[in-house]
């Protein structure tokens, strides 16, 4: 059973149901800052990141949890949208000028596109709608450490792809691959959120740099370039669609 928590319930406290995570913690010693203004929320996600091995602080409104990340010290920013003080947009807008690099989840029992696509616009890296999973959490905490690791290497390799940064040569099971710049910079992004599900929004936004046009297809478009680049003999490829949601490299067709 996952630890899932909830926001809070009309006329009452925080819902918040816990079982430990399953497989017991994972040695992790990355520092995480939550920015969440429910304290059973707040309680949960301590007691679930630092079973994990995370050390963990937290600030329950806008205006302390923006003083504290912006003061250093933190690997992760777990982000409520909806804080006293200061909105979870502006302190994300602030951390984004101030420490660019600084990875931010977005949680919001705000679950609409619109909502979704501005957390993201205005720079989370990630975003996750309550009730949730600590162990989805977790994981995609994980993942945005392994991203900024990777981003201080020079080569990526992943699904039978080797890409070295510097050269801007890529190979696929060994064999050298040709792709186009852009082609080139979709692959880079993927490899860095290797088995992530990625949304066609961060994608556009990633790659090309643009804000979330429902009119454009070239994020599909050039998923196409890339999966015939990449395709084996047999017509396998490593880049999977995810129905209704976007793109992941790596996994089995879903």
């Amino acid at each position: 059973m996952q630890a899932v928590a909830r926001s809070s319930a009309p006329g009452g406290g925080p819902s918040v149901e816990s079982s430990p995570a399953p497989g017991g913690g994972s040695g992790s010693s990355a520092s995480v800052l939550v920015i969440e203004d429910e304290p059973g929320i707040v309680d949960f996600l301590r007691r679930g990141l630092q079973a994990q091995g995370y050390a963990v602080e937290s600030a329950l409104d806008g205006l302390d949890g923006e003083r504290r990340a912006l003061g250093g010290g933190f690997d992760v920013v777990v982000l409520d949208l909806m804080l006293p003080g200061r909105s979870g947009l502006e302190v994300l807008a602030s951390l984004r000028r101030a420490r660019p690099a600084l990875p931010v989840i977005v949680l919001t029992a705000r679950g609409e596109v619109e909502d979704r696509v501005a957390g993201l616009d205005a720079g989370a890296v990630d975003y996750l709608v309550k009730p949730f999973a600590m162990a989805e959490l977790v994981a995609r905490m994980r993942a945005q450490l392994r991203s900024i690791a990777e981003a201080s290497s020079t080569t990526l390799s992943g699904a039978g792809l080797d890409v070295d940064l510097l050269t801007r040569e890529v190979r696929r099971d060994g064999e050298p691959v040709a792709l186009s710049t852009t082609e080139f910079e979709l692959l880079v992004f993927l490899l860095r959120h290797h088995g992530q599900v990625l949304t066609r929004e961060q994608i556009l936004s990633s790659v090309w740099g643009y804000a979330h046009d429902p009119a454009t297809n070239v994020v599909d478009v050039y998923i196409g370039y890339l999966r015939r680049k990449l395709a084996r003999a047999d017509g396998s490829t490593p880049i999977v669609t995810v129905r209704s949601v976007g793109y992941r490299l790596g996994g089995a067709e879903e």
